[in-house]
């Protein structure tokens, strides 16, 4: 392919991604990763809500996921870090009467003790401790995540001077016996 074709077809697809939040969806059925898990994050989900239940979600993209659960919207909140999504869920989220916080995962979480049922957390950071002190008493965190190989060899292959993973300890051993140490049953 020639330099000025492939600069066109750039172009091209620069203008037509609109990358908002967690949509992709104008690289529908180009390119399919998390459609091949053995699970269905949403119907796990959706087996432990109920309608009474104070949802959280982290690190939520553009609320997308969120809104599909189609849970009463005055009982979610949400948060997201990454700045290009924050203004994009402050005006997507809030308007709907979902309370919504820039937060990321990983810190301080902007909430009081015991406030939520469930959080859900596909997979952003978090930290044990403050979901443990989020959660109601019998509360349910539940988290689909990535591991620490994931797109290891895409990164290798783009970017060859990273040595080291970006998330070394992202292995479901790892987390699962950091959960149990702050008395989670997974």
């Amino acid at each position: 392919m020639d330099k000025e074709k492939l600069y066109r077809e750039w172009k091209n697809e620069e203008k037509i991604a609109h990358i908002k939040g967690w949509d992709f969806s104008h690289i529908s059925n180009r390119y399919v990763e998390e459609n091949n898990l053995p699970w269905d994050f949403k119907a796990v989900i959706k087996k432990y809500l109920t309608d009474e239940m104070n949802l959280l979600d982290m690190e939520t993209g553009g609320g997308e996921f969120l809104l599909e659960l189609n849970h009463p919207y005055s009982k979610n909140t949400a948060i997201e870090g990454y700045k290009p999504n924050v203004e994009f869920c402050k005006n997507k989220l809030i308007p709907l009467g979902i309370d919504f916080k820039e937060a990321d995962g990983a810190g301080v979480l902007p909430f009081g003790d015991n406030q939520f049922d469930i959080v859900t957390n596909r997979h952003g950071d978090y930290t044990c401790s403050e979901l443990k002190r989020i959660l109601k008493t019998d509360g349910l965190f539940l988290t689909q995540q990535v591991g620490a190989e994931n797109d290891w060899e895409l990164i290798k292959l783009l970017q060859p001077e990273i040595k080291e993973m970006a998330y070394p300890n992202q292995y479901l051993e790892i987390r699962q016996k950091e959960m149990e140490e702050y008395g989670f049953m997974c």
